[in-house]
C-alpha cells in the first residue's frame, strides 16, 4: 500500500511568500460567505496603488441604486426571434431603452462593505507611502488560513497578523510595533459609496468615495473598547462592529474613522464583524478568530482530496502542484458559499458582482470530485430557491419545465444582455452537479432534495429540442448562442458541445426517474436516440455548430467549445479519432490569446480521455497570458479581470480526471498523465467523473 501523502508538507511548501508588493497578486482570507483582501501590510493600507481592488465582500451584501424597484424586468421590451413558426422574445436590445437596460444589468450589485487599512506616519509627520516600506515579507499560511505581514518603516518593525472566522463574517487583526506607542501608527476604517450609475457596457465600477450623500454611516453603541456603525443606502443596510484592545475611535469625515492607540502599548488587537441589517453579530476576540481559522483549515486540508507530484522528473511538476494547492484555497474562499460565485469571487466586482450560471459548473463541480461535496451543495441548493422564476422564464417563452438564466442576481432575475439571454449550455449544469452529489451520497435524501431541479431542467431541454421531420432528428436552435459566443443566434444550428450535453442531461434525468420509481419519459428517450449528429467539417474535424463555415479560420477565437463534448462529458456522440484530429488542430490553429482560463483545462480533459497524457499536461501549463497563475494562485485574464476563478475550478476538475480517471477508464493509475515515468502522481480522496 502506498504511503499516505504528508498533507502538511504538501500544502505548506506552496505557502505564498511575498518579498515585495505584488500589485496584481494580493492575498485574501475568507470562508465562502465573506472575504477580506489585503495589500502587503496585511490590511488595505494602499489600495490606490494596487491594480486589483482590495475587497471586503459578502454573499448577503447587495445594493440597488435608487431602490430595488426603480426598474423591473417587464420594463424591457423584448426582441422577437423567429423560432420554428413562432416569435420568442429575449432581452437583447438596449436601443431606445438604455437607462432601464443598463440599470438592470448593473443592479443589484455587490457592495464593498468597508476599507480597513493602516495609517502610518513618518518621522517628519507626513503620511507614509507604499515605497516607504522596507524589509518586506508577507506569508500566507495555507494550513492555518492566517496571513503574517512584516515590514519596516524608517527602521521600526511592524508585524500584522490577519485572519477570518470560518463560520461568521469577522476578521481578526493583531498589530505589533513600537510605532503604536509614539502616535505614528493607527487603523483607518472607511465606507465607500455603493452607487452605480452608468449607461456604459462596463463590467465593473471602481469604488466611489465622492458620493457622500448617497449613503449614510451612523456610529452607535460605543464603549471604551468597541463600537458599531449602521450603514444605509436606498433600501439596503448593514451593520459593522469593531472591538479592540487599546485606543479610541475618532471620526475623520462623513464616512471615515480612525482607531487611534492610546500610546501605552506596542500591540493592538482588533476584531471587525459585518452583518446584514436583520442579523445580530457578537464579535469574538482576535485569539478566538485565529484559533477557529487554524482549526478549520487544518481540517480542510486533512480531509478531502490531495495530489502530490513531488517525485516527478518533469521540471514543471512543482508549478502544477502549486497551482493545484492554491486553487483549492481560492475556490474554498470564493466558490463554496450559499450563492453561485461571481467570476472574481469575493475578491472584487466583475460584471457588477453578478454570477454567470454557465460558469457555475467550472466554479464548483470539482468539490465533489475532491471529496468536498458539501461545498458544492451549498450553492446547488440555490436552484431550488429560484425554481419558480426558472419556471416562469420557460413558460413566458412557450417552453415546459424550468429555464435557468445566465447572468443573475441572488433572486435569480436575469440581466439583459446581447449574448447571455440566448445561451443554453448552463441548462444541464444543475443535472450534472446534482448527479455528482448523488454519487457522493447515493441515498433517498439526495434524490428528494434535487429531484425537481433535475426533472424540470430536463423538461425544458426536451421542449427546447425541435423535431426535424425531413431529417428525422432533433435539432437545437436557431436561435441559440453556443458556448463559443462569437456566433449569431439566428445563424447557429446544432452546436457540438450543446448536442452532447443535451443527450447527457436527458440520460441522467432518466436515471433519476428510475431511482425515484418513475417510468422513463418516452419523449426524452426519443430525443436521446434521435438527436442530431455532431457537425463535422470537410477536413474531418468537429465544428462549433452545423452552420459554421470553418471553425478554424473564421471562428478560431474565444472558446474551442467543440472539445467539451469529450472531456467535460463522456462523449457518447463523439468519434474519438475525429476528436483527436480536432484537438490537435485546435492546439495548432486556435488563437489562444483570445481563449479564457477554463479553455486550457477543458482541452486537457479532452486529451486525458483520448489517452494523450503529454498533451493534457502541456495544455494545463501552456505559456499564455490567460493561463497565468499569480503568486496568490489567481488565474489572470486581462487588465480589469485580474482573477478568474473558472480557471482555478477547471484546473482542479482536470487534475481529478487525469489522476483518478472516469467511468470506463479502468484501473490504470493516473490515466490522464504521461505514462513514460516522467510523472509520479500520488493521489488520495478523489472520485471518478462520468
Amino acid at each position: 500500500m502506498d504511503e499516505k501523502i504528508d498533507r502538511y508538507a504538501l500544502v505548506s511548501r506552496h505557502n505564498p511568500v511575498l518579498k515585495q508588493a505584488e500589485l496584481l497578486s494580493p492575498l485574501s482570507v475568507g470562508n465562502g460567505e465573506f472575504a477580506y483582501t489585503v495589500d502587503i501590510t496585511g490590511l488595505q493600507s494602499f489600495p490606490e496603488q494596487y491594480q486589483v481592488p482590495l475587497g471586503t465582500q459578502s454573499q448577503w451584501g447587495w445594493h440597488s441604486s435608487g431602490g430595488r424597484d426603480r426598474f423591473k424586468q417587464e420594463d424591457i421590451q423584448l426582441k422577437p426571434f423567429e423560432t420554428y413558426g413562432r416569435a420568442v422574445g429575449y432581452a437583447t436590445d438596449a436601443d431606445g431603452q438604455e437607462e432601464a437596460f443598463h440599470w438592470l444589468r448593473q443592479n443589484p450589485h455587490r457592495m464593498q462593505l468597508a476599507q480597513i487599512g493602516l495609517h502610518i506616519v513618518l518621522e517628519d509627520g507626513s503620511e507614509a507611502k507604499l515605497e516607504d516600506l522596507n524589509e518586506v515579507e508577507q506569508i500566507l499560511s495555507l494550513w492555518e488560513g492566517v496571513i503574517t505581514s512584516r515590514f519596516e518603516v524608517q527602521g521600526d518593525r511592524v508585524t500584522v497578523t490577519t485572519c477570518c472566522h470560518p463560520m461568521s463574517d469577522q476578521i481578526g487583526i493583531f498589530i505589533e510595533s513600537a510605532l503604536l506607542d509614539n502616535d505614528r501608527l493607527a487603523v483607518r476604517i472607511g465606507f465607500p459609496s455603493t452607487e452605480v450609475e452608468s449607461n456604459e457596457w462596463a463590467e465593473s465600477i471602481d469604488l466611489n468615495w465622492n458620493n457622500d450623500m448617497t449613503h449614510h454611516t451612523t456610529k452607535q453603541s460605543t464603549t471604551a473598547a468597541s463600537t458599531s456603525w449602521k450603514r444605509s443606502m436606498d433600501d439596503e443596510g448593514y451593520t459593522v462592529s469593531a472591538s479592540w484592545s487599546d485606543g479610541q475611535i475618532i471620526q475623520e469625515s462623513e464616512h471615515r474613522y480612525v482607531l487611534k492607540p492610546s500610546g501605552i502599548a506596542e500591540t493592538l488587537e482588533l476584531a471587525i464583524g459585518f452583518s446584514s441589517r436583520n442579523e445580530e453579530l457578537s464579535n469574538q476576540s482576535f485569539e478566538d478568530i485565529k484559533w477557529a481559522s487554524q482549526t478549520y483549515w487544518r481540517q480542510f486540508w486533512s480531509e478531502g482530496g490531495a495530489v502530490d507530484f513531488s517525485g516527478s522528473v518533469d521540471e514543471r511538476a512543482a508549478e502544477l502542484e502549486r497551482r493545484v494547492v492554491l486553487s483549492q484555497y481560492q475556490t474554498a474562499i470564493h466558490c463554496s458559499g450559499s450563492l453561485p460565485p461571481q467570476e472574481t469571487g469575493l475578491l472584487y466586482n466583475s460584471w457588477f458582482g453578478k454570477f454567470h450560471l454557465e460558469m457555475h459548473w467550472w466554479h464548483a463541480a470539482h468539490f465533489a470530485l475532491w471529496g468536498r461535496t458539501a461545498m458544492l451543495e451549498k450553492s446547488l441548493d440555490w436552484y431550488c430557491d429560484i425554481l419558480p422564476i426558472a419556471h416562469e422564464v420557460a413558460k413566458s417563452q412557450g417552453y415546459e419545465g424550468a429555464r435557468w438564466p445566465k447572468m443573475v442576481d441572488p433572486a435569480g432575475l436575469q440581466s439583459p444582455s446581447t449574448i447571455g439571454t440566448l445561451l443554453i449550455w448552463q441548462q444541464p449544469h444543475p443535472i450534472a452537479m446534482a448527479e455528482l452529489c448523488y454519487r457522493s451520497h447515493p441515498n433517498e435524501e439526495t434524490l428528494q432534495k434535487y429531484k425537481e431541479i433535475v426533472l424540470d431542467s430536463a423538461a425544458f431541454m426536451a421542449s427546447f429540442a425541435v423535431w426535424d421531420e425531413q431529417a428525422k432528428r432533433y435539432v437545437l436552435g436557431p436561435p441559440v448562442i453556443p458556448a463559443q459566443e462569437n456566433h449569431a443566434p439566428e445563424d447557429t444550428l446544432n452546436p457540438t458541445f450543446e448536442l452532447e450535453y443535451w443527450k447527457y442531461g436527458l440520460e441522467v434525468a432518466q436515471l433519476w426517474r428510475d431511482r425515484l420509481g418513475l417510468k422513463p419519459d418516452p419523449d426524452w428517450e426519443h430525443i436521446c436516440t434521435h438527436i442530431a449528429a455532431l457537425p463535422i467539417s470537410e477536413d474531418g474535424v468537429y465544428l462549433a455548430h452545423e452552420w459554421c463555415p470553418d471553425s478554424f479560420t473564421s471562428f478560431n477565437e474565444d472558446h474551442p467549445s467543440m472539445l467539451g463534448a469529450l472531456g467535460i462529458l463522456p462523449g457518447k456522440l463523439v468519434d474519438r479519432e475525429i476528436m483527436r484530429r480536432t484537438l490537435k488542430k485546435v492546439i495548432t490553429d486556435w488563437k489562444w490569446e483570445t481563449a479564457w482560463g477554463w479553455d486550457f483545462p477543458m482541452a486537457a480533459m479532452t486529451a486525458a480521455r483520448l489517452s494523450e497524457g503529454n498533451i493534457a499536461v502541456d495544455m494545463l501549463l501552456m505559456d499564455q497570458i490567460k493561463n497565468t497563475y499569480f503568486s496568490n494562485g489567481h488565474n489572470y485574464q486581462r487588465p480589469g479581470l485580474t482573477a478568474y476563478l473558472p480557471g482555478n475550478g477547471g484546473l482542479l476538475t482536470a487534475i481529478a480526471i487525469m489522476a483518478c480517471g472516469w467511468e470506463g477508464s479502468g484501473d490504470q493509475h493516473a490515466p490522464g498523465f504521461p505514462q513514460d515515468g516522467t510523472w509520479v502522481v500520488r493521489c488520495e480522496g478523489l472520485s471518478k467523473i462520468i
